[in-house]
C-alpha cells in the first residue's frame, strides 16, 4: 500500500519476539473473534479516532491495556486486505502519533 510505511512477516516476527511491536487489529469485533494474531488489541477503525484521544485511564478501563503513546515505536495496525490498516495509519499519524514505525502490516 502506498503512502505507509509497511513491516514484512519476518520482521514483524523478529519485533514480536524482542518485544518491540505493539499491534492493534483494526478488524471489526466479529472479525477479530473469529482470530487473530495473539497479543493484538482489537479496536476496530470506526472507533480508532476516538480511542486514541481518550484519556489514559478512560483507555485502560475501556481496553484493559495501556494506551499507545505518541511516540511508541512499532505501532503496527492490521486487518484483513490492507485498506483499513492504512487507513488507521494515517488517522494515527493525523493525531501525531510520530514515533518511527507506525507502519501497516503487509500481507504475505
Amino acid at each position: 500500500m502506498a503512502g505507509a510505511p509497511a513491516v514484512s512477516l519476518p520482521e514483524l516476527r523478529s519485533l514480536l519476539a524482542l518485544g518491540r511491536a505493539r499491534l492493534i487489529d483494526v478488524r471489526s469485533r466479529e472479525e477479530a473473534a473469529a482470530g487473530t494474531i495473539p497479543g493484538a488489541l482489537n479496536i476496530p477503525v470506526s472507533e480508532l479516532e476516538s480511542a486514541l484521544q481518550m484519556e489514559p485511564a478512560a483507555f485502560q478501563a475501556l481496553y484493559s491495556t495501556q494506551k499507545p503513546k505518541l511516540e511508541d515505536e512499532n505501532l503496527i495496525f492490521f486487518c484483513q486486505m490492507g485498506k483499513r490498516g492504512l487507513q488507521a495509519t494515517q488517522l494515527a499519524q493525523g493525531l501525531g502519533y510520530t514515533g518511527y514505525g507506525i507502519v501497516l502490516l503487509a500481507g504475505e
